[in-house]
This record gives structure tokens, sequence and C-alpha cells, in this order.
């Protein structure tokens, strides 16, 4: 059991993390103020470091916190039939947790913030959606198509075990795919383009799951 310090510090954390996220959805991440999240939770400007020390150690928990969400979202998701059901029902949850969370989904997908750099500690929680959609190739063990020897070279080795030199530059195409698109109807770049959004997203879906052998 925590003890009360633990509890207290907890419940704080998840206050200021709040704020945050509410600072978030009304500003945008570039203009994330750890003084202002200060003022919401009710702290001295002092006390706040204790938690985050810095503005980019908050942007860091909130981008993990992210990445876990949507990254759980499609772990849930992966059920079907058959691999291209499990396929589709996975890039469904995703665009779906986009549209519910549009603020964190801009701040993992969106514009880059200015002076921010992401540690390796968010690596992890940024390849969840990944792993599931590589994991649901994988098994299918489909036909691919076998990719010159320039887009091989071009991919870092080992990204993901199971996953093989030819599968390989299709999956990370059709993960491009899947946030391209949600990214693309999410900021309005499908206005006057795309009129039913439903059947053109499971459309892209379809089409890089076939792509990658489903």
């Amino acid at each position: 059991m925590p003890t009360r310090r633990e509890q207290a510090r907890a419940e704080t954390t998840e206050k200021i993390l709040a704020a945050a996220r509410a600072q978030l959805a009304e500003v945008g991440a570039a203009a994330l103020s750890l003084r202002a999240v200060t003022r919401e939770v009710g702290l001295v400007s002092s006390a706040v470091y204790r938690y985050f020390p810095s503005r980019d150690e908050l942007l860091t928990a909130l981008i993990i916190e992210a990445y876990d969400a949507v990254g759980a979202a499609a772990e849930e998701a992966d059920s079907g039939d058959t691999a291209l059901a499990r396929w589709v029902s996975v890039w469904r949850a995703v665009r779906r947790w986009a549209q519910e969370n549009p603020a964190p989904y801009a701040l993992i997908y969106g514009s880059p913030v200015p002076g921010y750099a992401a540690p390796a500690d968010t690596l992890p929680a940024a390849g969840r959606v990944a792993t599931v959609l590589a994991r649901i190739a994988i098994e299918a063990g489909g036909p691919v198509a076998e990719p010159p020897p320039a887009v091989r070279n071009a991919l870092a080795p080992d990204l993901l075990p199971g996953l093989t030199a030819d599968l390989a530059p299709a999956a990370i195409a059709a993960f491009t795919q899947l946030f391209g698109t949600v990214g693309f109807e999410l900021f309005g770049q499908y206005e006057n383009v795309v009129a039913d959004r439903d059947v053109f997203f499971d459309h892209v879906a379809r089409t890089a799951g076939a792509a990658c052998g489903l």
C-alpha cells in the first residue's frame, strides 16, 4: 500500500497533469507554460519543480501518456475473425481515439514543439500501435511485393522481431498511411475532398493491409 506521502504526491502529480492537459487543449503544446499550470493547481512556483523540474519533463509525461492511451486503444481493438478484420479494427480504434482526443493526438503526431526533443524513454510507448499492426501482419504471413534492394537498405535493421526485410517497407508505409490519413481528417485537410470519411478510411486501411499481405 502506498504511504500517505506517496498518495499525496500521486494526487498532486495527477492535478498537475490534468491542468497541463487542459492547457494543451486550450493553447497547444508550443505555448504550454509550467508557470500557468502551477497557478491553475494552486502551488507556489518552487513547489511544482519537485514534480516536474522543467516544461520539457512535463511535455514528456504528457507525450508518454498520449502514446500509451492510443497504444492501449489499439491493443484492445485487436480482435476479429480474420487478420484483415483485426487490422481494420485497430485502424478504426486509432482514428476514434484521435477524434476523441484531438489535443493529445496533435501533441504526438502534429507539429513538433520548438526547442523540445523527445527523450528515448518515450520510444516504448510510441511503438505500441506499430507493434500491434506488425504482429497482425507477421501472424498473417501473406505474400508481399519484394521491395527493391535500395528500399531494403534504406531501413534500419531489426526493427521488430519477425518483421522481415520484405514486409518491413510495406509495414512502415502502412503505419505512415494510418497516421497521415487520421491527421489529414483531424486537421481539416479533407474538407471539400473526401465526402464520406468512414468509407474512405476503411478503403485506405484495407489497401494498406493488402500491401502487408492481409
